[in-house]
């Protein structure tokens, strides 16, 4: 049964050290206000896995000490640039880095819902990846003569981690087009989601809004959090380029990410 928590303290208490925690893209549902509340109560050794790649959050948690390891396709902030703690923590070896491909997530995660140890992809035959990853293992396609075919094994996270529009109180959750999140939920042990508002009305009994509705079997935590992505963009919120912009300007030295993210943290005391 979906729990909903009164704040956000319980919210984050809910995401044990050491977590497998898949989160979403700067453009899906990034839950930046619990991020906060992570870094608050001082999370520690999470394992990231972008879906598919990881931008302001990643970065934040990085700089704060709370990210052991991530695997993502890629890890910047577009148009503002690389993603400074993350690139940082690369050039001093302080972050287990594990290359992939948009693709490659997608599929772990997708045989992980299906319920399936690995899922074949053909994309990256050809690439070096394959000789840094291991796990993801070339065999000849059983039903066909010298055709190579990848098998990526099925990611299951321990936690799926993300910001949405709404939910009801039954706790199904509207994540619209944001298909990746679904996927993130089937594929996770649990859901925690950050929500803008409660919707009054059951989700599903809406014919145009069932369809982009995540059912509230798999989401295990709700707490509500309007503006719980900014400064990102979400919804009618067009989000703070400047605050985002000064962000990387700070984080470009240790001491400057370090002094931004003690205001960071006052600004919900």
């Amino acid at each position: 049964m979906t729990r909903f928590v009164p704040t956000l303290a319980d919210f984050a208490a809910a995401l044990a050290d050491g977590s497998h925690v898949a989160i979403p893209p700067d453009y899906s549902g990034v839950a930046l206000a619990a991020t906060r509340a992570l870094i608050a109560r001082k999370a520690r050794g999470l394992r990231l896995v972008a879906v598919p790649q990881a931008g302001l959050q990643a970065d934040i948690l990085i700089g704060a000490g709370c990210v052991a390891a991530i695997e993502t396709a890629g890890n910047n902030l577009g148009e503002w640039g690389l993603a400074p703690r993350y690139t940082d923590a690369i050039q001093r070896n302080e972050l287990r880095i594990l290359d992939a491909t948009c693709p490659a997530l997608h599929a772990g995660l997708q045989a992980a819902e299906k319920g399936i140890p690995f899922i074949p992809l053909r994309g990256i035959l050809g690439s070096d990846l394959l000789r840094i990853r291991p796990d993801w293992r070339v065999i000849d396609n059983p039903y066909g003569e010298h055709d190579p075919i990848v098998l990526i094994p099925a990611i299951r996270p321990d936690v799926a981690l993300f910001h949405a529009p709404c939910a009801d109180r039954d706790g199904n959750v509207f994540v619209g087009v944001r298909r990746e999140l679904m996927t993130m939920a089937h594929a996770a042990a649990r859901t925690l989601v950050t929500i803008e508002t409660i919707h009054e009305g059951r989700l599903l009994d809406d014919p145009a809004l069932a369809a982009g509705t995540l059912p509230a079997l798999y989401v295990d935590t709700l707490c509500v959090a309007p503006g719980g992505m900014h400064p990102l963009p979400f919804g009618n919120d067009r989000g703070d380029d400047a605050a985002v912009a000064a962000y990387v300007q700070a984080a470009q030295s240790r001491a400057g990410f370090d002094a931004w993210l003690a205001a960071w943290l006052a600004e919900a005391a």
